[in-house]
């Protein structure tokens, strides 16, 4: 079962999940900004990406400045509970498929899981 972590406003994801219908999968669309991740979900999904918590955050949203997340202070438990209040702060879309995790950015990381 495949699943895509999903804001449909956001280019980069509506071009993920056309990428994995073309490619005959059927994901299980989660709009995560309508449903958030607990902070559990959110640690292992980064985790399976292969990424650090950092990573899988968008940098350039106004809350990311607002919240002071660009100290190097802050540990990967203060970054998660960050995302968790903020979902608009995961950057997306995350893809799960039989064959891996990634983050679609850019889109061509989903070659080798799709």
């Amino acid at each position: 079962m495949s699943k895509i972590y999903h804001n449909p406003r956001c280019s980069t994801s509506r071009n993920a999940l056309a990428l994995m219908q073309g490619k005959g999968l059927e994901p299980e669309v989660i709009e995560y900004l309508k449903t958030p991740l607990s902070r559990g979900e959110l640690k292992s999904l980064i985790a399976a990406a292969g990424l650090q918590v950092r990573q899988a955050m968008r940098a350039k949203e106004a809350v990311y400045a607002e919240l002071g997340l660009d100290d190097p202070a802050l540990t990967d438990e203060d970054l998660l509970a960050a995302i968790e209040a903020n979902p608009v702060l995961l950057n997306r879309p995350f893809v799960v498929t039989e064959k891996g995790t990634r983050l679609a950015r850019p889109l061509e990381a989903l070659n080798d899981i799709l």
